[in-house]
């Protein structure tokens, strides 16, 4: 049995620390001292190279080197194609529209001749002021603003003319040309000529 049986209690607490007191002091200086030391062996220790014990004993493994690995997207350039555009297909212009050739409702013959001197500045049987120089005729039947060409069959000069003036009234003459139109078929000086005339449509 123990030999502290039967002691009151406040007899063995000072009995324990008198016990466990040298311990506790020489454990808290212990731990005192290295706290201290602590800083001095981190500062002194800085910049040693320490030697792994095994690697004393194991030869150095040979270090691989590694290449670079190409990165797996790999960006190519494509040359751009040159856009080549369909070629148009040339239009010709449209040739120019060929002039109708008027339709000749009849045709008579007969002898011609002109007049103009005196009469400049007339009204003419449809009303028009005769002037100088025009390209008209007078006709004794033909409507007015018929187109009548007239083919001088002494030279071959051609020439049409617009009905707009009643005669001749002279023998058997077929038309009385205006001084334009006289001076066109070269009969101003002969002042009459066999004529072929062709009523138009």
């Amino acid at each position: 049995m123990s030999a502290n049986v039967g002691l009151p209690r406040a007899a063995v607490r000072p009995l324990l620390m008198s016990r466990y007191l040298p311990a506790i002091a020489a454990f808290a200086g212990f731990s005192l001292t290295g706290m201290a030391l602590y800083p001095v062996l981190a500062r002194d220790l800085d910049g040693f190279d320490f030697t792994d014990p095994l690697d004393l004993v194991l030869p150095p493994e040979p270090v691989a080197v590694t290449k670079a690995s190409a990165p797996f997207f790999e960006a190519r350039v494509v040359p751009a194609k040159a856009i080549v555009e369909p070629e148009s297909e040339v239009i010709p212009p449209p040739e120019p529209a060929k002039p109708v050739a008027p339709l000749v409702i009849s045709t008579h013959s007969g002898e011609a001749s002109w007049y103009g001197p005196g009469l400049y500045g007339n009204r003419t049987a449809n009303g028009e002021v005769f002037r100088r120089g025009t390209m008209t005729a007078a006709h004794r039947t033909l409507p007015f603003g018929t187109r009548v060409r007239v083919t001088n069959l002494w030279n071959g000069r051609k020439a049409v003319v617009r009905i707009n003036d009643r005669g001749p009234f002279a023998g058997d003459r077929v038309i009385d040309l205006a001084h334009g139109a006289a001076s066109e078929l070269g009969l101003t000086s002969s002042g009459i000529a066999q004529v072929r005339l062709e009523v138009l449509r």
